[in-house]
């Protein structure tokens, strides 16, 4: 894998009344990295997932791990064990990077 430098993520972020439209970094057999946005209301389901890390890079709302409801703004950085259930809700505008660690 060669080195890649994302200087300006919001250039990369969509917005759509349709729901999330993830912008793929990196999708290779070991992880899969997006940049993510969401308008204030929408929401990603809790659904179980391998290895997660999501970082939030602006805005605010909830992510839901097992059942628990956590308050998410900028700068925040949750990491979710493989196969728990998480979900997002998103209050403001909110931007997220994901990654997704298989094993």
């Amino acid at each position: 894998m060669e080195t890649k430098l994302y200087s300006a993520w919001r250039e990369m972020v969509t917005f759509s009344a349709e729901g999330p439209q993830p912008h793929v970094l990196l999708d290779d057999e070991r992880l899969k990295v997006v940049v993510v946005g969401l308008l204030p209301g929408q929401l990603i389901p809790p659904h179980p997932e391998s290895l997660g890390i999501f970082h939030i890079l602006e805005g605010n709302g909830w992510m839901t791990v097992a059942g628990e409801r956590l308050a998410i703004d900028a700068g925040a950085t949750v990491i979710v064990p493989d196969g728990v259930a998480r979900g997002l809700e998103a209050q403001t505008q909110l931007t997220f990077m994901a990654t997704r660690v298989t094993s």
